[in-house]
């Protein structure tokens, strides 16, 4: 019987509009609207289909990237070669080692794996050594509301009310987390993230200020988000727990941080960092030493199931993201339903389900 090869690499463009139920927020200077995502389609010479995703927001860059580079290296490959992804990254190199070219990695190694769980009829948790947990808690991520204590206020009883056990705002004020304290009572957790909102210099005042509303930790409170030093001291001077790693470029960049005790949770994204294979080695070497891996998560798609199984088999326990707001189209919304604040992790082959083509190309970009 012949080898499996890829025969095919597509990259699916989606733009999906998003009301976060106030004025959208500002991304990368413009107003936040729509959610957009890059899906990566990879197909098999024996049919098998493949699901991937690369960091939404990188849009039409990373697809010139797979366009330019990463889709000659992979097609006529064996998918299943655990060598593929180190030696695409490898002779990509000189390109940067952070940025489109890797999050199109990304897309492509969460592709191989739910292609390799399909070709071995076994899901990617068992791939990952098995699945330490069958259900796992997701926490409501509502976008930025610029301070505005009163729509702080309403969306998260709005996500209380759904079932959510966890609450993480992007917000930068004592105000607004204390808004969400007022409502949350006080012992549900409440995760905020700072968006690198300030310098080492003007940090510590800030995140003392939030610290009587006991959040559970403030994420990326400095820019630039890898001056693990001023990190370190930040942590220090105010007992504020921290959270870093969405922006980190390399399994190096975490062995960093936590070597100069800049955190106490570390955030790889499936979709930037390198895919299922750098994230699961991130998190279990994080683990090790003694820090919890709770990773990034703002998305819907392959990434979201890929973030769901690395969750599930990891050793410690730890919530999934899950942007909050009304999306025109959410995928795996009935296959892999997020109900009461928590997903069960799907058991099929590869990733557990696949995306919904047909409404999903209603929002090709």
């Amino acid at each position: 019987m012949p080898a499996v090869t890829i025969t095919a690499v597509d990259t699916i463009h989606l733009n999906i509009p998003l009301d976060t139920w106030a004025p959208p927020p500002m991304f990368a200077g413009r107003p936040r609207t729509h959610v957009e995502a890059v899906y990566v389609r990879v197909t098999c010479s024996d049919g098998t289909i493949g699901w991937g995703e690369s960091f939404g927001s990188s849009g039409t860059i990373v697809i010139a990237a797979f366009d330019k580079w990463v889709r000659t290296l992979a097609v006529g490959k064996d998918p299943t070669d655990p060598n593929l992804i180190a030696g695409i990254e490898r002779l990509l190199h000189g390109l940067g080692r952070a940025g489109p070219v890797m999050h199109a990695i990304s897309g492509l190694d969460i592709a191989l794996w739910d292609i390799r769980g399909k070709l071995e009829g076994v899901s990617v948790s068992k791939l990952l050594g098995g699945a330490k947990r069958k259900r796992v808690e997701t926490y409501a991520s509502l976008l930025q509301y610029s301070g505005n204590v009163e729509h702080v206020k309403r969306n998260t009883d709005r996500a209380l009310k759904l079932g959510y056990k966890h609450i993480k705002l992007h917000e930068r004020t004592a105000e607004a987390v204390a808004a969400a304290r007022e409502v949350c009572g006080p012992d549900i957790p409440i995760k905020v993230d700072a968006n690198c909102g300030w310098t080492p210099a003007e940090a510590e005042q800030p995140v003392a200020a939030m610290k009587p509303s006991n959040p559970f930790w403030v994420e990326e409170p400095i820019w630039p988000p890898e001056d693990f030093v001023a990190l370190a001291k930040l942590r220090k001077a105010t007992g504020v727990p921290l959270a870093m790693g969405e922006n980190a470029t390399s399994p190096t960049d975490f062995r960093t941080m936590i070597a100069a005790g800049a955190t106490d949770y570390v955030q790889p994204s499936v979709v930037k960092i390198g895919g299922i294979t750098q994230m699961f080695r991130i998190a279990t070497e994080s683990e090790k030493s003694g820090i919890t891996c709770v990773p990034h998560a703002f998305f819907f798609g392959p990434g979201y199931l890929a973030t769901l199984h690395c969750i599930a088999c990891k050793e410690r326990d730890a919530p999934l993201e899950r942007l909050f707001a009304d999306v025109a189209w959410v995928a795996y919304s009935k296959t892999v339903p997020d109900k009461n604040g928590g997903v069960d992790v799907p058991d099929g082959p590869g990733l557990g389900a696949d995306p919904e083509v047909d409404l999903m190309m209603k929002f090709k970009a």
